[in-house]
């Protein structure tokens, strides 16, 4: 369980890192409603970032994974309105994702709830 929730912190920090390095991306699935979309994006990474550091330390992982778990809950709306916006559709379109694509992954934002919070609460006598 150890391998798993810090491969989970390293893709978080790796997706936190990239709100800062390649923000457009991020900045183009937000729904207009949500005001602050640069600040958004930006405290959404820095989120990700304290919450993949959090899983890598047996100490911190618990709350880590409850912070991810929040986080994910957070963004989730993001992921709705790139699956249902038809500027989102076309962009993914001429990008070679094909739509239903878009709807997939939102089944897979509960599963990886899931994960995070199965591999922050499991530490088992070994250490794994």
């Amino acid at each position: 369980m150890r391998i798993l929730r810090r491969t989970l912190g390293l893709a978080f920090i790796a997706v936190g890192l990239l709100h800062f390095l390649r923000p457009g991306f991020f900045l183009s699935i937000m729904p207009p409603w949500i005001p602050l979309h640069k600040e958004a994006v930006a405290v959404s990474g820095a989120a990700e970032i304290v919450g993949g550091a959090g899983l890598m330390s047996d100490s911190t992982s618990r709350p880590a994974g409850l912070w991810l778990i929040a986080l994910l809950i957070a963004v989730f709306p993001a992921n709705i309105n790139m699956a249902i916006d038809q500027d989102q559709i076309n962009q993914a379109a001429k990008n070679g994702i094909p739509e239903w694509a878009l709807w997939a992954r939102l089944p897979l934002q509960p599963l990886l709830m899931f994960l995070v919070w199965k591999s922050s609460r499991v530490t088992d006598q070994a250490g794994r």
